[in-house]
């Protein structure tokens, strides 16, 4: 009796390890959050960059998305591109104190763009298009920090700066990280917007806004929202799971074989 219960101890073991393991990689690939990609430019250039939003509750759309910009590195250019199904408020403030940007003297810039009238539906997630520059050459990244608002109410602020060689917070603000133009590893370059750096219209159709507060509306249409990352995360997770099971199985036939050959009437 002693014998057949010391045999199942290690089988509890392996089974509870792989429990843990199983639980601990959904928790992961569950959580997302909301991004800017390509997640690097180049320096001093301008960039068409997306603004990635992702729903993480399953009972809920998010229908307000804010992103603010930082104030302290203010961007002479920034141009949105209409999203079916979603009305866009461009806010420019005044600086406290002008900047020179590339040359040209900033009284006031974007401090903030709301997209909001859409629904970003549970599984799903939604790209909010901007074209922004000249970017800085005095620092290594640009910190857009986030809020996303759900219809029940519920606000989650992705405002947390990741710090470098830190653990990945909770809630990490979005990060554009900005490489030398000529060491090759910028993402976006110039476009169009660099064709119009005082806030004309781009010739791909993109607008600035020119007054504190403007709206731009998108269209009626209704917001498409795509399935990939949860579909994705659920094949990554179902095939770690699988790999997970497999491992359990080979470690409960080593196990049987160990106690068979160690029977009495072996």
């Amino acid at each position: 009796m002693n014998a057949h219960r010391s045999s199942l101890l290690p089988r509890t073991a392996v089974l509870g390890g792989i429990t843990a393991s199983c639980l601990a990689l959904l928790a992961g690939t569950a959580h997302a959050h909301v991004s800017v990609q390509p997640g690097e430019a180049a320096k001093g250039g301008y960039s068409s960059v997306v603004f990635k939003v992702p729903n993480e509750r399953d009972d809920a759309g998010t229908t307000k998305v804010e992103v603010h910009f930082p104030a302290d590195r203010p961007l002479a250019s920034v141009l949105t591109r209409p999203v079916p199904g979603w009305k866009t408020e461009v806010v420019r403030s005044e600086l406290d104190k002008p900047v020179d940007s590339h040359g040209k003297k900033l009284t006031e810039a974007v401090t903030r763009i709301t997209w909001s009238g859409g629904t970003i539906e549970p599984g799903s997630y939604q790209e909010f298009p901007v074209s922004i520059g000249p970017l800085p050459e005095d620092t290594d990244r640009m910190v857009f920090k986030a809020l996303q608002t759900y219809e029940d109410g519920e606000v989650v602020r992705w405002i947390e700066v990741p710090q470098e060689g830190g653990e990945e917070p909770e809630n990490p603000a979005p990060v554009l990280a900005l490489t030398d133009a000529g060491d090759g590893h910028g993402h976006g370059g110039t476009d169009d917007a660099a064709d119009a750096p005082d806030g004309s219209d781009a010739p791909d159709g993109s607008k600035a806004s020119d007054a504190p507060g403007k709206n731009e509306d998108s269209g009626d249409g209704s917001g498409t929202a795509a399935q990939e990352p949860a579909a994705d995360n659920t094949a990554r997770a179902l095939g770690a799971v699988g790999i997970l099971v497999g491992a359990a199985g080979v470690a409960f036939g080593v196990l049987a074989g160990r106690r068979r050959g160690s029977s009495p009437s072996s």
